[in-house]
């Protein structure tokens, strides 16, 4: 029987769906975060916007509590980059990133860091740690050297420690041991790890291609093989023949299912390039979003499940600078949503 062939827009709903921007999920920030494989996490404000895009009547204070109260976590993953993920998640995250993450920093290093080095510094750090039970970035720069401070990281799992990285204290400066901060890792192999990665991208993002997978995950496709043989996946073929993999029974809505208007935050994991698919940041409005002069993106809102402009808080109001003339519903629509933005940052 002939592969399914996936429309774009039926991609792009998918998407949507799965990420909570068709309808608002109804369910605990972790289970949200679950759900939609975390958040990225850069800028602190970022991952609070993500969540009430997403979640209905979600307040500020509701997710700085999870992160005291440990139900979710900030720490550095997925190709080296800091994200918000339920505490269950955690674990498989770490333990099947860890060497990517470990190869990834060594390479950008060159010559100035060996994983021999980082392994000594790392054996200094858990040594401070056990005595002292947390440590700030400036303490970190100090005994491992400022340049080794996110590296030897990889080499010890860390976790951010609120009130650090939270919308009151944006800078995420203060660190501890995960076996501390959430328990000891579970017993599981990297492979079984790779799993369960997999399974939580495609839950939040499917379908997709090996490429797209390995490009969010940072795993090498060659580690994905045996990952994706233990789900048992079933496969589709994009409009162009690309083959995408996807979770049985994972949701495909309708394409024409409406998409009412959304506000997301910079570095939304829905605007890079593995859901690039998805068509939700129109390829001739990448450029815009995306360029060496503006490294942390621009906030945008969507029209329509695609980014139609972009949107920024500045006194006590959200502004709106949309990319073309909008219909008078939408901006309307818009004008409502951007007050309600307002409000949650006020």
């Amino acid at each position: 029987m002939a592969e399914r062939v996936l429309s774009t827009r039926e991609l792009n709903r998918a998407v949507l769906a799965r990420q909570h921007l068709l309808e608002p999920s109804t369910v605990s920030i972790a289970q949200t975060l679950r759900a939609i494989s975390g958040l990225q996490a850069q800028y602190a404000p970022s991952m609070y916007v993500g969540l009430w895009s997403r979640m209905g009547d979600f307040e500020r204070d509701e997710l700085t509590r999870a992160l005291e109260r440990r139900t979710v976590v900030q720490a550095t993953l997925m190709r080296v980059t800091i994200h918000l993920v339920a505490r269950r998640d955690f674990w498989p995250f770490a333990l099947a990133t860890r060497q990517a993450r470990r190869e990834l920093w060594l390479r950008s290093m060159r010559k100035d860091a060996t994983a021999a080095q980082l392994e000594q510094l790392a054996a200094r750090l858990r040594a401070y740690l056990a005595e002292h039970g947390q440590i700030s970035r400036k303490q970190l720069d100090a005994l491992v050297g400022k340049p080794h401070a996110i590296g030897v990281g990889l080499w010890l799992d860390l976790v951010r420690v609120p009130p650090s990285g939270t919308w009151e204290r944006r800078r995420a400066d203060l660190f501890a041991p995960a076996e501390q901060w959430i328990g000891a890792p579970p017993d599981m192999t990297a492979e079984e790890a790779a799993a369960q990665l997999v399974r939580s991208y495609l839950a939040g993002f499917g379908p997709a291609s090996n490429a797209d997978i390995s490009s969010y995950t940072g795993l090498p496709r060659r580690e994905l093989a045996p990952a994706c043989e233990r789900l048992k996946l079933r496969t589709f073929r994009s409009e162009d023949g690309d083959e995408l993999l996807d979770l049985p029974r994972a949701p495909l809505p309708d394409p024409e299912q409406p998409a009412g208007v959304r506000f997301l935050p910079t570095w939304d994991a829905t605007l890079l390039v593995h859901a690039r698919r998805a068509r939700i940041l129109p390829e001739q409005h990448r450029p815009k979003i995306f360029h060496v002069r503006n490294p942390h993106s621009d906030a945008v809102f969507l029209v329509d499940g695609a980014v139609a402009g972009t949107w920024k808080h500045r006194d006590a109001k959200v502004e709106l600078h949309p990319f073309e003339k909008l219909d008078g519903a939408t901006l309307r629509e818009l004008r409502a949503q951007a007050d309600r933005l307002a409000d949650f940052h006020a």
